[in-house]
This record gives structure tokens, sequence and C-alpha cells, in this order.
């Protein structure tokens, strides 16, 4: 119990640690998020299938899983973009309008009642955002793309949950990886066309961040998660992985010493998003005492 603990919060850390890294790495965001897909998937491709834990799949479940691979890879550039454009901080607190866009738009996905408690939870965590919004108009950009971001992420969740019953996480994670690589590849182009940029191969210093967030934040972090959920209660689990955000702006404000750079706006629309967390945890006590789902931790890992 204590080492899956253990390795439950290595791996929300180091998902907390992907905002350092993208502000750390000169590349743009697009770049960022296809490399990191290309090591990503290559090295699951590797792991996965020495350890023979990858499913023979379909074509129609391979061209879906690529789909929504691509969709995760639009929410990856908007996530960094979010970074580079305002900072890690307001990054990770738009990232956590993504409860509020699940709760809306997943009722209508499988045709049932919308829970109404979830719905004002994200209406706080956007509450929140608009303070921050309206009161620091140089993070626009970043919010929005922020928001767009939570918006795609919610998207992602509810798609994938069609396959968690039937397709091991293994499989599931380097097909959706391996998809978003390949489709996003196929508009780089046009990308690097209204993006011009002439830092296109990264150096040394970026190669080794690269690595670290392929390596550590991804494939490391999943397969801690992974092992975690072997032995470890929902609550824990949800819990731990609501804190993700925190975790992020804590090293940002560790790091970067971000906190200086927002004013009290930030920490005003900060603190609304901290009561829907905790009201959130408070529910999920209430609500789930039982082993974890696969169907969660799917959610969780998307």
């Amino acid at each position: 119990m204590k080492k899956a603990f253990l390795q439950l919060h290595i791996a929300v850390w180091l998902a907390g640690f992907t905002g350092v890294l993208g502000r750390l790495i000169t590349l743009n965001e697009g770049l960022l998020v296809w490399y990191r897909l290309f090591i990503s998937s290559v090295t699951m491709w590797i792991i996965f299938s020495l350890t023979k834990k990858l499913q023979r799949l379909s074509i129609k479940d391979i061209l879906k899983l690529s789909g929504i691979g691509f969709l995760s890879a639009l929410h990856w550039v908007c996530f960094y973009g979010s970074i580079k454009y305002a900072n890690i901080s307001v990054a990770l607190v738009c990232f956590s309008a993504v409860g509020f866009f699940t709760a809306l738009f997943e009722p209508v996905f499988f045709k049932r009642r919308i829970n109404a408690f979830e719905v004002l939870l994200g209406l706080i965590v956007i509450a929140g955002i608009y303070i921050i919004f309206h009161f620091d108009p140089k993070y626009k950009t970043g919010i929005i793309l922020g928001v767009i971001c939570a918006l795609l992420l919610a998207f992602v969740m509810i798609l994938i949950k069609q396959f968690v019953q039937r397709i091991n996480s293994q499989t599931l994670l380097t097909y959706q990886l391996s998809g978003g690589f390949i489709t996003l590849s196929f508009f780089m182009p046009f990308y690097l066309k209204q993006f011009p940029t002439s830092y296109i191969i990264p150096d040394l210093s970026d190669w080794i961040w690269l690595l670290i967030l392929a390596w550590f934040c991804s494939v490391l972090a999943f397969q801690f998660s992974v092992n975690s959920l072997k032995k470890l209660s929902a609550f824990t689990v949800n819990l731990s992985f609501n804190l993700e955000p925190v975790y992020g702006i804590i090293l940002a404000f560790i790091i970067y010493r971000e906190n200086k750079e927002l004013g009290w706006s930030f920490f005003t629309g900060l603190s609304l998003i901290v009561l829907a967390l905790c009201l959130q945890m408070w529910r999920v006590w209430r609500q789930t005492k039982g082993p974890v789902s696969k169907e969660m931790a799917r959610e969780l890992f998307s």
C-alpha cells in the first residue's frame, strides 16, 4: 500500500512538472508536442511490445483512436501555447475547467441527465477563470488557449470511454499517442506556415528536457499510475489527480517565482477553483469508496 501510494504521488508530481518543462523547452508549442509524441509513442511501442501488453485492434478501432489522439495532440498544443503566451500558473488554472466541460457535454454523448452538482462545480471554476481574465487582460491569449485546451481534453475523456471496457490501458495509450503523432505530422507544415519559426531542430538542452518530458512525465508516470491503481481506493486516486494543477502551480512558484508576476485577481480566481476542488473531493468521498474502475482509471490518464 505504501509503495502504491508513493508511486501515485510520484506520477501526479511528474504530471504537474510538465508545465515547468513546457516553459523550459524553447521550441514553439506545435513542435514541442510533435517531438513529445514521437519519443513517447516509439518508447511505448518498444516497451509494451517486449512485455506483450499490446492487444491486436481492428482497423476501425485504430482509426477511432487516431482521431482521439489528434484531439489529444491539439489539447497539448493549446496547453503549451497557454504557458508560452501567459505562464504555467494561468495555464493550469484554465486546465481546471475540464470538469465543467465534461459535466456539460458527457450527458449529451451518453444521453443521460445532466448532473447539476457537477455543473455547479464547473461554473465555480469558470467564475475563477473569468476573474483572472477580467482583471489581468495581459493573459488574454494564454487564457483563451487554456480554456480550449480544457474543452478538447473533455472531449477526449468522453470519447475514450467506448474503449475502456475491452482494451487495456497500455494499448489505448500507445495507439492514442501514435495516432496523435501521425495526424499532427500531416498538419505540421500548415502549422509552421501560419506560425513560422527558424528553430525546428532542438539543441542539446531541449533534447534533454524533451526526453525527460516523454520518458518520465509520460511513460514512467503512466506506469506508476497503473501500478498504484491495483492497491488504492477511488477516493485516494481522485484526490491525488485533482491536486495535479496545484502541484504544478506550486512548482511554478518555487522554480520561476510566478507568484511575483501574479496579481490579487489570480489568487481570488484560484481560491474559487480550490473551493470547487474541495467540494469535488467531498463528493467523491461520499460517493466512491470501492476499488478504482477501468473507466475511472482511463479518465484520469486521458
